[in-house]
């Protein structure tokens, strides 16, 4: 049986599968159908510096998964809400969503066939489904967006 398509994590936070899984999916014709497009809602600005974790959200998900507990250990970190921090102001200056341009730049990635939204709440799909039809991001937008990645700090196994 042949691998139609797989499902990894992908955003301008976590890119780890670039270096090996996207090559290969390239090759042999599979789907990359990515999750996590705005990293558990970090690449929206939702969240700052400082503040607890607000219940509800999937930084707070508690019980046998511990999801909460594997999303603040991914994201809630002080070099993150730096990085965020500097995505919010050049989006700002440019009049751009960011939960919109998160979503634009995972979808306009080579390989990447689709972004899957894990919206909670109707009103969140608004902004990440306006990156459908946005403008493609410029060859410079995507140079100045591919920094957030390098720019976080790497833990044992991560490029």
């Amino acid at each position: 049986m042949r691998i139609a398509s797989v499902q990894p994590r992908y955003n301008l936070l976590f890119r780890m599968i670039e270096e090996e899984l996207v090559p290969l999916c390239l090759d042999e014709g599979v789907g990359l159908m990515t999750y996590n497009p705005l990293a558990g809602g970090m690449l929206t600005g939702r969240y700052r510096p400082g503040a607890d974790v607000e219940k509800g959200t999937r930084f707070a998900l508690q019980g046998i998964s511990k999801a909460g507990e594997m999303y603040q250990e991914r994201y809630w970190q002080d070099a993150t809400f730096e990085v965020i921090e500097e995505y919010r102001n050049w989006c700002q200056e440019r009049g751009l969503d960011m939960a919109t341009t998160a979503v634009r730049w995972v979808i306009q990635q080579p390989g990447i066939t689709s972004a899957i939204i894990g919206a909670s709440r109707p009103e969140q799909l608004d902004a990440s489904l306006k990156a459908v039809q946005a403008d493609p991001l410029s060859e410079q937008e995507l140079q100045w967006l591919n920094h957030l990645w390098f720019a976080l700090p790497r833990r044992k196994g991560e490029r």
